[in-house]
């Protein structure tokens, strides 16, 4: 007799990218305490924002000595991504009325990933529905987790923990560094643009200001 899984594939997706990107939540609970941000402050972020690599911007942005609206515009700005992304997935999930905002709150790069991998729309919707609940509880309790333990360290610099956020938010980006050259010219120009103007401009300033690397690639 032939083995059979007792889970669809779409739910054994869903819940394998929700647990294993949610545990990244603890280096982001970390990385924001590090940057001076209080535990509840870190735990909303979570909540509401739902988005890694904006809210590891954001702790570095504010972590740097940068503005918090600044910071927020560059945090705002990077998951602006997430709304071409809704856009291809409107028809897919078929969410309507007041549901549509819890959905449009659990697109980001890991639910699309497992959405559109899936072969037919009725698995798409399950793939969704079972990451985005996976990882959204994994995020915030392991952010708790970070966060929590982090703010027992009197200094989390003097044991390295300052460099958290950055390093993870590479981690975030290198698989699609590395899977597209163009990308890679679009971060190095923005890379460019950003060391330029560092020693000109407040901190987080540069950040935004490297969004004109954007801005060429899409006019051309």
């Amino acid at each position: 007799m032939e083995e059979t899984t007792s889970r669809p594939a779409p739910v054994r997706d869903g819940l394998g990218v929700g647990l294993a990107v949610g545990l990244s939540g603890i280096a982001f609970g970390a990385a924001a305490v590090t940057a001076g941000l209080s535990v509840p402050q870190a735990c909303v972020l979570s909540l509401l924002a739902f988005t890694g690599a904006s809210q590891f911007a954001l702790a570095g942005a504010v972590g740097a000595g940068g503005d918090l609206l600044a910071a927020t515009l560059g945090a705002l700005l990077l998951g602006g991504r997430n709304t071409l992304y809704g856009l291809r997935m409107a028809d897919l999930l078929r969410v309507r009325g007041p549901r549509r905002l819890l959905a449009a709150h659990g697109v980001i790069d890991e639910t699309t990933a497992v959405t559109m991998a899936q072969p037919t729309p009725r698995a798409a919707r399950t793939g969704f529905v079972t990451t985005f609940a996976s990882l959204y509880v994994a995020w915030n309790l392991t952010t708790l987790a970070g966060a929590y333990g982090t703010s027992f360290l009197g200094d989390p610099g003097v044991l390295g923990l300052d460099v958290v956020g950055p390093v993870a938010f590479l981690a975030i980006l290198w698989p699609r560094l590395a899977s597209s050259a163009e990308l890679r010219r679009l971060a190095a120009g923005a890379a460019a643009i950003a060391l330029c103007a560092t020693p000109f401009l407040p901190a987080g300033v540069p950040v935004l200001l490297s969004a004109v690397a954007v801005l060429v690639v899409m006019v051309r």
